[in-house]
């Protein structure tokens, strides 16, 4: 192919000085039908775009991989196919491929989908599969008497669906056994979780220099279920607006008059009845109904674990010369506790049960 400076002294021959291509060709020592290409013919610039060629392009077999690794996002990294195992599989449907090839092809679509380079993934947007949950105080009737409980809310920014769960207290083994049955309600796990600097997770808050650190229990909570956690700076309740809305929407749409408790269980039943009935309102920037979106939703989640995780907490109490041992600042008569100097505290977060250093049950 010529330069383009001897493209353009064709043109010049041609043009201003009127040669033949005969002449050109002479003059400039080039075959025939060069000299003609280049004098008369136009030469625009084009795109040129990358098409991708080969087999496991436009084809069954690209698909057929997509859709399997699609799937494996879905579970935890121990239970994904390796490359190997995708090959073979792929195999025995007729791929007469490489293994390189379906080894390059996975590369590639996993680059596509990483998250720090997908712009669809800033905060701002909240995509599919993010969630914020936080506390607050809720009133009902409980014997007669107005009490408080803790609500822990969950929001769905995407699909600005709403979960609730009302526990006695806003301790470690309540807000595990909430998180547990919130995700059991939406179906699956968030990917991202955004929380507050709650004692119960957080053992040291964020600062403009250090990440929060989180308590062990949490950790090995975020492990299980394979989610990641973001917590917010201290003060800035804006970062989880979402869920800072959800929490006075619970309040007055669903408990405001404080309706009668009989316990925890029932008033959970009735509160996740209602928040799903919510699910029909029309989405109010999207214009679509929420429970449609939940849907789409869903599909960003990840699976559930198949081995259920054990929220308790284990404690070492010292027993007084009472015979008492205290447990959330109260103070409880142990039957025979006097006789121990310490004993061990099993708890969860509606029943305890209080062992001697020998295995006896005294409480």
């Amino acid at each position: 192919m010529l330069t383009m400076s001897e493209i353009n002294c064709i043109k010049f021959l041609r043009n201003h000085k009127s040669y033949s291509i005969n002449k050109i060709a002479k003059d400039l020592n080039l075959n025939w039908r060069t000299a003609k290409k280049y004098a008369d013919e136009s030469f625009l610039p084009k795109e040129s775009p990358s098409s991708k060629r080969g087999m496991m392009y436009g084809t069954r077999w690209g698909e057929m991989i997509e859709d399997w690794l699609q799937e494996d996002a879905m579970m935890k990294k121990k239970q994904r196919r390796t490359n190997k195992k995708l090959y073979e599989t792929l195999c025995t449907y007729g791929f007469e491929g490489s293994y390189r090839t379906v080894c390059q092809f996975i590369k590639e679509w996993r680059l596509g989908r990483d998250v720090e380079n997908d712009s669809r993934f800033e905060r701002l947007e909240h995509p599919p599969g993010e969630a914020q949950v936080d506390f607050g105080v809720m009133e009902v009737v409980k014997d007669s008497h107005a009490v408080d409980v803790h609500c822990l809310i969950l929001s769905m920014p995407y699909s600005n669906r709403t979960a609730a769960v009302a526990l006695p207290a806003e301790n470690q083994e309540c807000f595990l056994t909430g998180l547990k049955r919130l995700f059991k309600e939406i179906g699956g796990v968030p990917q991202q979780l955004r929380i507050d600097n709650l004692p119960a997770a957080v053992a040291k808050a964020r600062t403009t220099k250090e990440d929060a650190i989180y308590t062990d229990a949490f950790q090995q909570f975020v492990t299980h279920y394979g989610f990641q956690v973001q917590s917010c700076n201290p003060y800035s309740g804006n970062e989880k607006g979402s869920v800072e809305n959800k929490v006075g929407y619970v309040r007055y749409n669903f408990l405001v008059p404080s309706p009668v408790m009989n316990d925890f269980e029932s008033l959970n039943r009735r509160l996740a009845s209602s928040l799903r009935d919510d699910m029909e309102r029309i989405h109010y920037e999207k214009k679509v109904r929420i429970k449609d979106l939940v849907v789409e939703e869903k599909k960003h989640l990840l699976r559930l674990p198949e081995e259920d995780f054990p929220v308790f907490k284990e404690e070492l109490l010292k027993v007084n010369k009472y015979g008492e041992v205290t447990i959330d600042q109260t103070k409880i008569l142990v039957p025979s506790g006097s006789r121990h100097g310490q004993v061990r505290a099993i708890l969860k977060w509606d029943d305890m049960k209080i062992i001697s250093r020998h295995g006896e049950i005294l409480y």
